[in-house]
């Protein structure tokens, strides 16, 4: 197993001491709770070929069902049993794969002995990750030795193997990956893509981080008209050739909004119809992650294969959702769906938007969030004025207005999908106020 990766991020540090130190290990988080906390911020792995050889039965199980989860929608996953002997038989005719999981049950001298037979029959330039029962810093050094990636000790979760696998491809060397984060409507004309295009400018103005608007909305979409922009190209010309999409295209495509705020505008017009296939839109999200630490995707209401793919593949969704009861169905339905295709991620982040409109019934927030049986939601109170003004002077409502409680919320949102605190703005007395004020005076300022 000569030229193999070795990356030791997954075990938290560097054992010390001698033998018989136990390795130190993430705990163990069987409930689905812990899953959708554990691992979640694990990056897409690429279009390689997975195999993996299991002597417990438990063992098959977790791997079967990491194969499904999302960020391995690229590779090709095979589990069997047998364990590192029937790996060796296996590939003594036939050439190994870009990655082996190979799990052993055995005592040390055992599963080193097993595992020098299969060095013999390994490719240069495979992986090796080893699972095994035996937690101890002398084996795992015996094993880093051999050239093995990684050594991961059971019981373990589907969030642990794909933080593992995330870590051995994306390593610090490699090329960044950004997260994408979706940007979905429960109904139409319920303020997605302003919650969206205000919460991307919070991501760039306030976090100070690079951020990238991808519109797909391509006939009717707002983001160029909400931050005043006109482009003639955008990420309509990208989703037709796909292919010829490279950083030196997309810096021609995109549209520069501010020092750390891009735009993929949508065409906005009625001359062509737009059905953009899945690979299409994959292949331009992986263009523009490459280059931004986070890229927002603006969805339209609709639930074609392209859309649907989209919202499921993102690192992580924020749906939009006014408290009325067409709203209530269609915010379960998207949840719903989201714990069936997403079961290692962390539930979507719900904004109850247009909250406290006047003379219009709503469905109270606590009745709302609990029948979607969800704990992560924001609230932002119904603005007309404040909006409409922003809206049609192209602008940010933080650029009208720095102290209305949307500005809050907005960066609170951005704070928390980039997985940071938000400083806490210092709260002066009405005292120290006015002895600041009466010392100014007396230094004639």
């Amino acid at each position: 197993m000569n030229d193999l990766a070795y990356d030791t991020q997954p075990l938290d540090a560097q054992p010390e001491g001698d033998g018989g130190q136990a390795i130190p290990q993430p705990a163990a988080q069987p409930s689905m709770a812990a899953a959708d906390t554990r691992g979640y911020k694990a990056l897409p792995i690429p279009r390689i070929n997975i195999q993996a050889f299991c002597e417990d039965d438990r063992t098959a199980q977790l791997l079967s069902e990491a194969a499904q989860d999302r960020r391995l929608a690229r590779a090709h996953t095979t589990v069997q049993m047998g364990g590192i002997q029937a790996a060796t038989a296996f590939y003594r005719d036939a050439s190994t794969p870009n990655l082996i999981l190979l799990e052993s049950m055995r005592d040390q001298d055992t599963m080193l002995a097993e595992l020098d037979q299969f060095s013999e029959v390994c490719d240069a330039g495979t992986k090796v990750i080893v699972i095994g029962h035996v937690n101890d810093v002398l084996l795992y050094r015996q094993l880093v030795s051999r050239g093995v990636s990684e050594y991961l000790v059971m019981p373990l979760t589907v969030g642990q193997i794909m933080e593992s696998l995330s870590n051995l491809y994306n390593e610090s060397g490699a090329e960044p990956i950004g997260r994408v984060i979706a940007f979905v409507g429960a109904k139409g004309g319920c303020g997605s893509s302003t919650i969206c295009h205000n919460t991307a400018w919070s991501i760039a103005e306030v976090v100070r981080s690079e951020v990238v608007i991808t519109d797909f909305d391509l006939p009717f979409g707002t983001a160029g008209l909400d931050f005043n922009q006109d482009p003639i190209q955008g990420i309509g010309d990208a989703l037709l050739s796909p292919d010829r999409l490279d950083e030196v295209l997309l810096d021609r495509l995109l549209s520069r909004c501010s020092d750390h705020l891009s735009l993929f505008a949508a065409p906005g017009t009625l001359e062509r119809t737009y059905d953009p296939g899945p690979a299409a839109c994959e292949k331009v999200i992986d263009t523009v992650r490459r280059n931004v630490p986070f890229v927002v995707a603006d969805i339209p209401h609709v639930w074609t294969e392209w859309a649907q793919r989209l919202v499921v593949q993102a690192d992580q969704i924020v749906i939009t959702a006014i408290p009325d009861l067409a709203n209530l169905r269609n915010a379960k339905n998207l949840i719903d769906r989201m714990k069936a295709a997403r079961p290692n991620d962390k539930l979507p982040i719900l904004v109850l938007n247009q909250v406290g409109m006047p003379k219009r019934p709503e469905i109270s927030i606590s009745d709302f969030t609990s029948a979607l049986e969800i704990q992560s939601h924001l609230v932002v109170e119904f603005d007309a004025e404040l909006f409409g003004t922003a809206a049609n002077n192209g602008q940010m409502v933080q650029e009208i207005s720095t102290k209305a409680k949307a500005c809050e919320r907005f960066t609170e949102l951005a704070f928390q999908l980039c997985d940071r605190d938000e400083p806490k703005a210092e709260k002066q007395s009405v005292l120290e106020s006015l002895l600041g004020q009466f010392n100014l005076k007396k230094l004639g300022l």
